[in-house]
């Protein structure tokens, strides 16, 4: 209904109806047109402050969703590193065992990645420290991965030569000694027979007349033939796979240097040559360049009860013969 508006009329005391212009009728749409849009946008404002526009609740459920799959992806990433852990302490204190092969060293399993900040991009996102941590952890389990399927490749090729292997590891004694009535003395602290002092006697010693056969105690290569302080005529046998077996104090040589032998192949006969006090023949093993106990690695020449025997006879023989 079109509204109607009055003056009052003083001089009448009566009201007169007012009749506006057409640009006082325009003025007045105007401005009530425009305080309906200033309250209208005013309103929208504050709904969009409280309750946010129709995108930003779609942004925040889908930043909601990315932080909870991070969060699983971490977690995943945790369990896939305690397995790899695990196939890691497989391959170090069994699979390698076995092939009496060096573990990985920890210092190549755990290396990280050096040189620029590699994360420095993801620092400005949301919730930086756990994308950051996330991506580590990712990074981290790749590289150990890679690393560990390099060892288990080298792992397949100690299986392809373990036969090879087998043949080569010292596993006899070096002479004939069923009885075990040759074994002279042991690996360990001894008294030196010629200066009566406590030494460490880096090998076993087998009494036998000269020139009684010795044997080479696994295949491989006479890579030395010759006199030898202390321990006079020598051969010395390089097994491969990081064993090498020495032989001392021999009365002559049955090999030549270079010669590819195998085990029970005879290589020399008995002396006393070098410091000896008795002819008797010096066996040593050498395991990665460290001297080993001999008596572990009779294996195919020894039962269980034979093998205790050999243990109690050259722990009980404190005198070497050299």
């Amino acid at each position: 209904m079109r509204k109607v508006y009055y003056i009052y009329n003083p001089q009448t005391q009566t009201y007169d109806r007012i009749y506006p212009t057409v640009r006082q009728r325009a003025v007045s749409l105007l401005r009530r047109l425009f305080i309906g849009m200033g309250l209208g946008a005013g309103s929208f404002i504050v709904l969009l402050i409280i309750f946010g526009s129709p995108s930003e609740k779609e942004l925040r459920k889908e930043n909601s969703q990315l932080l909870a799959q991070y969060n699983v992806l971490s977690r995943r990433l945790d369990e896939a590193m305690g397995v790899l852990q695990d196939v890691q302490q497989r391959d170090d204190n069994l699979y390698r065992v076995i092939f009496a092969a060096d573990p990985v060293p920890s210092a190549i399993r755990q290396v990280g990645y050096g040189g620029t900040n590699r994360y420095e991009h993801l620092m400005d996102m949301a919730n930086a420290d756990l994308v950051v941590n996330t991506t580590q952890k990712m990074d981290m389990l790749s590289k150990q991965l890679y690393i560990q399927s390099r060892s288990f490749d080298d792992v397949v090729d100690m299986c392809k030569s373990h036969d090879e292997m087998l043949r080569c590891i010292p596993a006899i004694q070096p002479i004939s000694n069923k009885d075990l009535r040759k074994t002279a003395s042991g690996y360990g602290t001894r008294i030196d027979p010629i200066y009566g002092t406590t030494k460490f006697h880096a090998g076993m010693d087998f009494s036998a007349p000269i020139g009684t056969d010795v044997y080479a105690t696994g295949d491989g290569t006479v890579v030395k033939l010759g006199w030898e302080t202390g321990y006079g005529n020598t051969v010395v046998i390089d097994h491969g796979f990081g064993y090498q077996t020495l032989y001392g104090h021999l009365k002559e040589y049955r090999t030549k240097l270079g010669k590819k032998v195998v085990r029970g192949e005879v290589i020399a006969g008995v002396g006393s040559t070098g410091k000896s006090t008795g002819p008797h023949l010096h066996y040593e093993v050498h395991v990665k360049g460290q001297v080993v106990n001999p008596v572990n690695y009779y294996f195919m020449d020894l039962s269980a009860e034979d093998y205790d025997r050999m243990i109690q006879i050259a722990a009980n023989h404190g005198k070497v013969l050299d």
